[in-house]
């Protein structure tokens, strides 16, 4: 019984010194003012998807025709790309990459960069049997939701980072 307590009490210190901790929540400077998303595609699922974030994190929408009083965030450049990593003995494409870019850039509404000009790229393999085109075609959606998702939160991130300025 001693010894369980110990290796308890031994494990639990040592999973608090491993400096996990949770993300704080998105913070963003009073000063920034309000803010629009802007995008090549004016359907685009990212520019929503930044935009809710921005109002969680505090930010007030701007209209999208607003050019004066409003910081800008705009996406640049959307990119997909499908890449094979690997291929059955017929020389089919089994298995896939799923590449997704994007260039954005931060403006306070004085026209003054917040964020530079940068580009963020996430990946993510897929499965894509050449029998099964439902379910390729099916994983190849939900990943492309979730590639969005995970995009939006490392712009969202950056500007964080980027805006934030340390404690002295």
């Amino acid at each position: 019984m001693t010894r369980r307590l110990a290796i308890l009490a031994l494990s639990v210190a040592l999973l608090s010194g491993c400096g996990f901790h949770l993300r704080n929540a998105l913070n963003l400077p009073a000063n920034l003012g309000p803010v629009r998303v802007l995008a090549v595609d004016s359907f685009s699922p990212l520019a929503d998807l930044l935009a809710d974030g921005l109002q969680r994190a505090g930010a007030k929408a701007a209209p999208q025709d607003a050019s004066e009083g409003a910081a800008t965030l705009q996406i640049i450049s959307e990119q997909w790309a499908d890449t094979p990593i690997s291929h059955d003995p017929s020389g089919r494409a089994q298995e896939y990459m799923l590449r997704y870019a994007v260039v954005f850039s931060l403006r306070r509404a004085d026209g003054s960069v917040a964020v530079p000009q940068q580009a963020v790229e996430l990946s993510r393999d897929y499965l894509a049997p050449a029998v099964d085109s439902i379910g390729k075609a099916s994983e190849r959606e939900l990943l492309v939701r979730e590639l969005q998702r995970d995009m939006a939160a490392a712009i969202l991130r950056r500007v964080d980072a980027t805006t934030t300025k340390p404690a002295p």
